[in-house]
């Protein structure tokens, strides 16, 4: 019989990092892959991207809707509570061997909750990181204590997982597995991307992808203004931007950036360009601009400059790539300018990505399939200041 391996996805931004796992599993002998889709990728206002996972052919195995209509806290909040309760419904139904959740978003949070009772075992990628600017890092270090298997995308957040008590045969330095189609990947050219998603890419663009910082969720507004006066000194370049993640504040960066649109030409906006579009954008653009993790993790594989704006990503392992600014618009268009610059951009030639080196995938997959499910969940917690044995 095949080991059932079900994985979370709920947004276009993990579903892209887990898609060289998702066809290692299909394509492997002992696994069958429960496929559960969620969060915004349920959701019209995010560009409804379940259809990029049906047209790519996998086949789901139940769709969990969470996400309430608004953006507030409260709404959040009770996304969570609903996410949990649809999620437990499925697994009722659809439990699977082990549970596969990826980063730090809520919704996954609320699938490792309602998988708990059910005493099934959570593999957990991308633990051990820290964003301090967002609520994500309260998410993050939850899902770690939740989970049976640890995927660390570095040697120094499998040692954080294991200050977390969690015991080391449980944590693997798989990389990132992002970086894997990275490279490997055929992109659009600019004219298919030009094509498929209405943008002109005839002049030097700035990839501008700009989330809410939930910590610090009282300053949206001002943040997004901020970031919109700097990229009007440059006129000169065509300008693309994503829509954010559905966090509180999301709706204030979307009302902005589509008024500046309206009235920049040089301005486009798509809702979602799916994975392979993505990574062609970054792979055409002159810079990024913003506060995505994808500028942290994926960026450095494609030697694309990133200014990173404020404390959302702060915390995270960077490469040199990426260059930190504040939030005030003088220093945001200071960073464009360095970003831009021939010197910068030259300095990049011979950049290796802090991030693995594109074999996590099959580091994931391996685990997933050769680890032995019984003794997977009673957890002993691993102490490492340990000097005698502890009381059992």
């Amino acid at each position: 019989m095949k080991r059932k391996i079900g994985i979370v996805t709920v947004a276009r931004s993990d579903y892209g990092v887990y898609l060289p796992i998702l066809r290692k599993i299909v394509a492997h002998n002992n696994l069958e892959l429960l496929l559960y889709v969620s969060g915004a990728h349920l959701v019209e206002k995010f560009g409804n991207t379940i259809k990029a996972i049906e047209e790519d052919g996998f086949p789901i195995a139940a769709k969990i809707p969470m996400i309430s209509k608004g953006d507030t806290p409260f709404d959040i909040a009770r996304s969570m509570g609903v996410g949990t309760q649809n999620f437990a419904q499925v697994f009722r139904n659809h439990a699977p061997d082990i549970l596969v959740v990826l980063g730090d978003r809520y919704e996954m949070h609320a699938a490792a909750v309602a998988a708990i009772p059910y005493r099934i075992p959570i593999a957990h990628i991308h633990g051990g990181e820290l964003t301090y600017g967002a609520l994500d890092d309260y998410f993050r270090h939850s899902l770690t204590k939740f989970s049976h298997l640890h995927f660390a995308s570095s040697e120094i957040y499998a040692n954080r997982i294991k200050q977390m008590g969690e015991e080391p045969w449980r944590v693997t330095v798989s990389g990132a597995p992002g970086l894997d189609d990275i490279m490997n990947m055929p992109r659009f050219s600019k004219s298919e991307l030009a094509t498929a998603y209405g943008v002109n890419l005839s002049k030097p663009t700035l990839l501008v992808t700009f989330h809410p910082v939930t910590m610090e969720y009282e300053y949206t507004k001002k943040y997004i203004i901020n970031l919109l006066n700097a990229l009007a000194h440059f006129s000169e370049y065509h300008v693309v931007f994503t829509y954010p993640n559905e966090d509180a504040g999301s709706a204030i960066i979307i009302e902005k950036i589509e008024s500046y649109a309206r009235n920049h030409p040089n301005a486009y906006i798509v809702k979602n360009f799916g994975h392979k579009g993505y990574i062609s954008m970054m792979g055409h653009a002159a810079a990024m601009v913003g506060n995505s993790s994808s500028g942290i993790v994926e960026a450095a594989s494609l030697k694309l400059p990133v200014v990173n704006i404020g404390t959302r990503e702060e915390g995270r392992v960077r490469s040199a790539n990426v260059i930190d600014v504040g939030y005030s618009a003088e220093r945001i268009k200071a960073g464009i300018e360095k970003a831009i610059s021939q010197s910068f951009q030259s300095s990049l030639q011979n950049l290796v990505n802090s991030y693995g080196d594109g074999k996590s995938s099959e580091r994931i997959v391996a685990v997933l399939a050769e680890v032995k499910l019984e003794g997977l969940i009673p957890k002993r917690f691993h102490d490492i200041l340990r000097t005698s044995p502890s009381p059992v």
